[in-house]
């Protein structure tokens, strides 16, 4: 091997490796960020209460539709057990991977990761309880997506939905515009959908960090 090939090799390999080294760092801060991002969503988010109406019990399966970095995916792993299983659904590839790094640091094994469609989820059959929090607002096809939830479940399995209530129309807030739906408008879909409404609660949050009213749905499988 040439002297000039075995340089271009080692700066290729130095290369390589700070590259990686980066990566690797970029992606530490970033998770660093989002268990200080949770632990201050925590104080306003209800999740005690969120994971209540899903009535879980150990050996259950349940799916966080919509799961972005695994914000509750995690939380759903201590109520099933070693032997339940947590499926942690969404669209988009990187959050996933952070959820699966993530899952795989805390020791999370009954995580499972699914790459989903917008009108597909690609749920298994037998799932016991769905949650899809602050995610109803973005489906661009919620009624395919309730079709396969529906089919999804078990008998009786249940469906939990939590979202931001719209401001109201003389409000000027346009940060998070566009990122809420009406509690009235989800409840007639379900039921178009065969679902059984068991609860609405309309003031569920009072106040988020950006000053926002959130409603909770809690259906179930006909």
């Amino acid at each position: 091997m040439s002297y000039r090939l075995k340089v271009f090799l080692f700066v290729l390999v130095a290369f390589a490796i700070l590259f990686a080294l980066n990566v690797g760092y970029s992606a530490f801060k970033t998770i660093l960020r989002l268990d200080a991002v949770e632990a201050e969503r925590d104080q306003w988010q209800r999740p005690s209460d969120v994971l209540e109406a899903l009535d879980l019990k150990p050996g259950n399966v349940v799916v966080d539709l919509g799961c972005g970095s695994g914000y509750f995916t995690l939380k759903l792993s201590s109520p099933v057990g070693d032997s339940g299983r947590v499926i942690g659904e969404d669209i988009r590839r990187l959050p996933l991977m952070f959820l699966w790094v993530r899952a795989v640091s805390r020791r999370e094994h009954n995580v499972r990761i699914v790459l989903g469609e917008p009108a597909d989820p690609h749920l298994p059959a037998q799932v016991n309880a769905v949650l899809v929090l602050n995610t109803y607002h973005e489906f661009t096809d919620s009624h395919s997506i309730l079709v396969h939830v529906h089919q999804s479940l078990v008998p009786a399995g249940r469906l939990v939905i939590v979202d931001r209530e719209p401001r109201p129309a003389s409000s000027n807030f346009s940060e998070t515009a566009e990122h809420e739906i009406s509690a009235e408008r989800v409840e007639s879909e379900l039921r178009q959908a065969n679902f059984e409404i068991v609860s609405r609660q309309d003031h569920f949050i009072e106040r988020d960090s950006y000053g926002e009213k959130w409603w909770i749905i809690v259906a179930r499988k006909r």
